[in-house]
């Protein structure tokens, strides 16, 4: 029983955060747009049916029942009709989505009273727009970079020492690890050389050890070659002998790869070290490398995810996942026991943090409609006018992404797609904790 009111407790703290981050991230569009007089009429998380709302003055704030994302409505996204402005709106293409995009300017003068010409999107400088944009995917990084730095730097990260947790038995290749050992399987050149947890190892091979980094390099280094051991036991220093031993271990630039190196048999203790902002900086700038190396191989994650979900193949743990998979595993979080409280509630922040990272840099992909594709616009259009202004040409307009608005439907239908794909392969083969 307490195990289910864990689990629940966790998905339903999940939740909240991601709702806050939707909530956020909204807000980062709506505040640089009321400060540069653009009328905004709604303010919503969630889609689908309305909740609960409030007006206030010319907005309307709620919530609605489908907590999967957020808009807020900006009047006059896209130019008029030709007629309706001809000295500002360039000739309209012809062709087969002509209809649609018609369609959507009459919608969006639905809301236009004869005040509001002064206070339409489209009308805003270009580095306007741009803030307006850019505001919600920049309040998710930021987001994670409080997240992530509160926890390095409040709470510290794991730093692995010299003194040992664990004297593995026996040789087993990386890629198998969590198998016992079998009489197949040779004892570990620890063992042979006696080591037991809590020894404190202090030089290797007539190289003092400082830290368990240099450590696992020496190691790695030594191939199955002689190996002396100089460690602390019981206050005594103490000096032993073997032969390190090749094997499949983890490679220390790639985790998610393996390599053939020196392989001894030992893991480190673990102490808690609070970082500073350098530190943060530094991390920030991997995950987020990481995060766009993970955008751009996203189509074939998908297609393995696919091949998941007709049974061709096991899910892979570092596939992505739906807001219901990464719930799922706020759930497992919470409810593992085993974990002190403390690191629990240090993992579910983690967890948020880097769902509040992949949000932030998936919507700056520049194609409408995301946010990316508006700020793609605002920036094409700064440049235009600019390269017309030193040329001496006349000021070529704003830029109509209305005509772009085929690419956004059919990029809307991409994603409802991978989001239903996603959230049935986080039902029937959920990613769990290793």
């Amino acid at each position: 029983m307490t195990t289910v009111v864990l689990y629940t407790l966790g998905v339903l703290l999940f939740a909240v955060g991601i709702a806050a981050s939707i909530g956020l991230h909204e807000l980062g569009h709506l505040a640089p747009a009321k400060k540069f007089g653009v009328k905004v009429t709604q303010y919503f998380v969630g889609f689908g049916r309305t909740v609960w709302s409030v007006r206030r003055g010319e907005t309307e704030y709620g919530f609605k029942a489908i907590p999967l994302g957020g808009y807020v409505k900006l009047v006059g996204m896209f130019p008029p009709h030709e007629g309706d402005d001809p000295t500002m709106v360039r000739k309209s293409n012809t062709g087969l989505f002509t209809q649609v995009v018609s369609d959507a300017r009459v919608a969006e003068y639905e809301l236009v009273e004869e005040d509001d010409r002064d206070r339409l999107f489209y009308k805003l400088s270009w580095w306007k727009k741009l803030v307006v944009m850019a505001g919600g995917p920049t309040v998710n990084l930021l987001i994670a970079f409080a997240l992530f730095g509160g926890v390095f730097m409040l709470h510290g990260i794991a730093v692995p020492t010299r003194t040992l947790a664990v004297v593995t038995e026996c040789v087993v290749p990386a890629s198998e690890q969590g198998r016992g050992c079998t009489a197949d399987d040779p004892p570990t050149p620890a063992v042979e050389a006696g080591l037991l947890p809590g020894d404190q190892i202090v030089g290797f091979n007539g190289v003092e050890v400082e830290d368990w980094d240099q450590l696992q390099v020496l190691i790695r280094a030594n191939t199955n070659g002689d190996a002396a051991i100089e460690y602390v036991r019981d206050g005594d220093r103490r000096t032993a002998t073997t032969n390190t031993t090749v094997n499949s271990v983890v490679d220390l630039d790639d985790r998610s790869a393996f390599v053939e190196a020196g392989f001894l048999g030992v893991s480190p203790t673990t102490r808690l070290e609070r970082q500073g902002p350098v530190f943060v900086v530094q991390q920030m700038g991997t995950y987020t490398w990481e995060t766009v190396k993970a955008l751009g191989q996203l189509p074939v994650r998908l297609y393995d995810v696919g091949k998941t979900v007709l049974g061709l193949q096991e899910r892979d743990p570092e596939s992505p996942m739906s807001v219901v998979g990464a719930g799922r595993v706020a759930g497992e979080i919470s409810s593992n026991q085993e974990a002190p409280g403390m690191s629990r509630l240090i993992s579910l922040l983690m967890l948020l943090a880097g769902v509040n990272l992949f949000l932030g840099m998936f919507n700056f992909v520049p194609l409408l409609p995301l946010d990316g594709g508006h700020i793609a616009g605002a920036l094409y259009e700064g440049v235009r006018r600019g390269w017309a202004r030193v040329r001496g040409r006349p000021d070529p307009g704003y830029v109509d992404v209305a005509k772009l608005l085929p690419v956004a439907y059919a990029m809307a239908l991409v994603l409802v797609v991978m989001s239903v794909m996603l959230i049935y392969a986080d039902i029937v083969a959920p990613v769990r904790l290793g």
